[in-house]
């Protein structure tokens, strides 16, 4: 897949950044940390004048080679997955028992709301009583 361009062996230090740079030579810049400031100056440790070509991707390979590999863009679309549609057994009984259950919630429901409504009522008052007894 990639091919060596030029072998340079460059020896790689923890805490820098390698790249080609805009004239296709091989570069360190000291990678920015937290609380740094200013743009750190990038080095030139190999001068190569790699030309690069439209459509490759030029890097640094682990030996300290720069190597090119082509770019895949765009690619083929992946084929969409058939769904089956399972039919699922129903049992008739559960529904019947469901429903009953539903309807009787819903009447317990709306005679709780009427009576929270006459608490709140209530207890509104009684707090406005209490500020008025903790002033001095």
């Amino acid at each position: 897949m990639a091919q060596v361009v030029v072998k340079c062996g460059v020896k790689r230090e923890s805490g820098y950044l390698y790249f080609l740079d805009k004239n296709g030579n091989v570069a360190r810049v000291k990678m920015k940390r937290p609380g740094m400031r200013g743009k750190p100056k990038q080095q030139v440790l190999v001068k190569c004048g790699v030309k690069r070509k439209d459509g490759f991707l030029y890097y640094i390979d682990k030996k300290g080679n720069v190597c090119c590999a082509k770019m895949s863009r765009g690619g083929k679309k992946k084929k969409k997955k058939k769904t089956v549609k399972r039919k699922v057994k129903r049992k008739t009984v559960k529904k019947k028992v469901k429903r009953k259950a539903k309807k009787k919630a819903v009447k317990r429901k709306v005679k709780k709301k009427a009576v929270k409504k006459k608490k709140k009522k209530v207890v509104r008052k009684k707090k406005k009583v209490v500020r008025r007894k903790k002033r001095r």
